[in-house]
């Protein structure tokens, strides 16, 4: 197996703004109005739309039936000792042609108990074109004035309970499980997160979606809440889920090792990446990977029987993998 060149997959009309970002960065024509995220490597459906969302390789197979037939190959057999035939990860690129709205996600302790998944949903943000995101709540709230505002679909006053985070290119943000936050208009970032779709959304009220239906996972909002982190984050702590560093290697704060890791590589003449399932974009310049080119918002995987890849040109590269077996990171 060697590495395999991914198109856009982009959901159609999801319920926010957004997609020329990527459409743009990728040399694609130009994508409709909510188009907004690019789910790159994907063996995840969007909620309730089963095999929306999944990854079509180059053959026509999906991705998660290829990773079934040959799971050693495409994860190898350390991953799969560990984790089975799971990924661990999926990879989008976002578009906020709007600001999200305020929102959380279940960690995996809540989504295996009540919703039966097998995974919760931590996710990072490394920043292609920055703006302002919001994390975390400054001071504690209590359920009944949280539950309040959301009733009262009272926007302002949510998104005011959050942390303000002004971002630049390059900076990465960790979003653990249960933390509220939101996303600014035209902020472009890759995602890396646990592959699942699974959101409580505080507010719709200018959003092309019905909450009251669809904003609770289907559990109702007085159990969908208890997932949700009431507890302001010190400012320590905010800290520590941001890094800002252009240096190359790991990008993401220590606490995201569990979930995932994203190594910024930066080619200037021959090199090789290390071996392993991987999710590489290219974020900037001309690179030739394993005899195939990549420009910037290039995407591709590397299964694990690729071995390492040699590359060279320049360039700067993201590569996103799964968690490192335990004993192996």
């Amino acid at each position: 197996m060697n590495l395999i060149i991914l198109p856009s997959n982009r959901p159609a009309d999801r319920f926010y703004r957004g997609g020329r970002r990527i459409t743009d960065f990728r040399h694609e024509p130009a994508a409709p109005s909510h188009e907004p995220e690019d789910w790159i490597a994907s063996t995840t459906s969007v909620f309730g739309e089963p095999g929306v969302g999944v990854t079509a390789l180059p053959n026509g197979i999906t991705m998660p039936a290829a990773i079934e037939q040959n799971p050693d190959a495409w994860l190898g057999t350390d991953h799969v000792a560990a984790y089975g035939a799971d990924t661990k990860l999926l990879v989008k690129l976002l578009d906020a042609g709007q600001r999200l709205p305020v929102h959380a996600h279940p960690d995996g302790q809540f989504a295996s108990k009540h919703l039966g998944h097998a995974h919760g949903k931590a996710e990072a943000w490394y920043i292609l074109s920055g703006g302002t995101v919001y994390l975390g709540l400054h001071h504690d709230v209590s359920p009944l004035e949280l539950r309040g505002l959301l009733d009262r679909q009272d926007a302002e006053a949510l998104l005011a309970l959050l942390n303000p985070v002004d971002v630049s290119p390059g900076d990465v943000v960790f979003v653990p499980p249960g933390q509220l936050h939101a996303i600014g208009e035209g902020v472009f970032l890759l995602e890396v997160q646990e592959p699942e779709d699974l959101s409580i959304l505080l507010e719709w009220r200018d959003f092309e979606l019905d909450g009251l239906r669809d904003g609770h996972l289907g559990l109702g909002f007085d159990l969908a809440l208890e997932a949700v982190t009431h507890r302001g984050l010190a400012k320590e702590e905010l800290a520590a889920l941001i890094a800002r560093s252009t240096k190359p290697g790991s990008v993401l704060p220590p606490a995201a090792d569990e979930y995932f890791r994203v190594e910024k590589v930066l080619v200037d003449g021959p090199q090789a990446l290390d071996p392993g399932f991987a999710v590489i974009l290219t974020v900037e310049g001309h690179v030739t990977a394993a005899g195939t080119p990549l420009s910037a918002g290039s995407t591709a995987i590397a299964p694990h029987s690729a071995g390492p890849i040699p590359v060279t040109g320049h360039g700067e590269l993201l590569i996103c993998r799964p968690p490192a077996p335990q004993g192996l990171a």
